[in-house]
């Protein structure tokens, strides 16, 4: 038996901002989505701006996705419930929620595995052809619609989803109390994973970056000490765990070389297709090398982080935009000071 209908309260339509060609985007009205009998209809609140939706904005690409066909960009994301499938419990709505934007197959080798990050069949919010959270209200599967505490405000509950790359960084870094950690890279996602690391109760954090206000940042944010890579040598630092949320070639390259024997290196950001890597290195101190690749049961971690002040989110927020200036949000980059602009449905 299914519910009584709770949609019927809800409007018709809704506005969402689509990205219909390369640097052009265009606001339309939509239909309001209605939720399977597994997902819940949630009225979005905050979307933060992500890397990656600026390079889809730019560019129509990001390696081997290409949009092709109008899409909703946006997946770092933050509503409220406001009506439930079928087979979800009514007293969900009104629920605040985080939102992991993804959605696996679950019954797939990798899913199975507990790695549903890798799903082969992955359908993610923003990634061609899934849209994505620059609308009035999205649909997702009950499970990833996370709970928020009140201590969590709308803007963080939506940057839980950056943090979360964070915390799956420091999981691959296997950091633990006492660990030394290199973290190239003074952006968004490598100011997020300093807090995390040092939440993960790292001793030392050391984070590189060549311009000196990223670094002044880094400093707030749970840096131990800074480096300036075009006049610091990181090599033989011997820390633990060297962690690349830059992509710069130069940065992984020589970051590698500050990792002790048995040490863990862990490829966050992303640059050029193709790096060379100092190979002699890696086999004579046996380095385990991975990448990161999204997240996998993560938001309750991160909501606890956020929740308990053990990583501060909302100071990251430079920049607030309605979804008439949605291009405004993907251009914030390009001005001075700007660390993470949010969009605001």
């Amino acid at each position: 038996m299914g519910h009584p209908a709770t949609t019927q309260d809800l409007p018709r339509t809704m506005r969402a901002s689509v990205l219909v060609a390369k640097r052009q985007i265009r606001t339309e009205e939509r239909p309001v989505p209605r939720p399977a009998a597994d997902e819940v209809l949630i009225e979005v609140a905050s979307v933060g701006v992500c890397g990656s939706d600026v390079h889809y904005y730019r560019e129509g690409r990001i390696g081997d996705f290409v949009v092709d066909a109008p899409l909703v960009l946006g997946h770092e994301a933050s509503g409220r419930i406001v009506a439930v499938g079928a087979n979800v419990p009514e007293s969900r709505i009104g629920e605040r929620v985080a939102i992991e934007p993804q959605r696996p197959c679950r019954v797939c080798a990798q899913c199975t595995a507990g790695r549903y990050n890798l799903c082969p069949h992955m359908e993610f919010y923003a990634t061609p052809p899934v849209d994505g959270a620059f609308q009035e209200y999205v649909t997702i599967q009950a499970p990833f619609a996370h709970p928020v505490p009140d201590a969590v405000t709308d803007d963080v509950a939506a940057l839980l989803e950056p943090l979360s790359v964070g915390i799956s960084a420091s999981r691959k870094a296997e950091l633990a109390p006492g660990s030394r950690v290199l973290i190239a890279g003074a952006g968004p996602i490598g100011v997020i994973t300093a807090q995390t690391a040092k939440a993960f109760g790292a001793a030392e954090v050391i984070v590189s970056d060549p311009v000196a206000e990223r670094r002044a940042m880094a400093g707030r944010y749970g840096a131990t000490a800074t480096l300036d890579p075009t006049t610091d040598s990181v090599a033989d630092l011997g820390v633990d765990a060297f962690i690349d949320c830059s992509g710069a070639t130069p940065a992984v390259r020589s970051g590698i070389t500050a990792v002790r024997g048995a040490g863990a290196v862990v490829l966050v950001g992303m640059g050029a297709d193709d790096v060379p890597l100092p190979i002699p290195v890696i086999q004579s101190r046996e380095l385990k090398v991975t990448g990161v690749f999204r997240y996998t049961d993560t938001w309750p971690v991160a909501a606890h982080l956020a929740a308990t002040g053990q990583v501060d989110l909302a100071s990251l927020v430079t920049g607030w935009f309605d979804l008439d200036h949605v291009e405004d949000a993907l251009n914030a980059d390009l001005t001075p000071g700007s660390l993470k602009p949010v969009v605001r449905p």
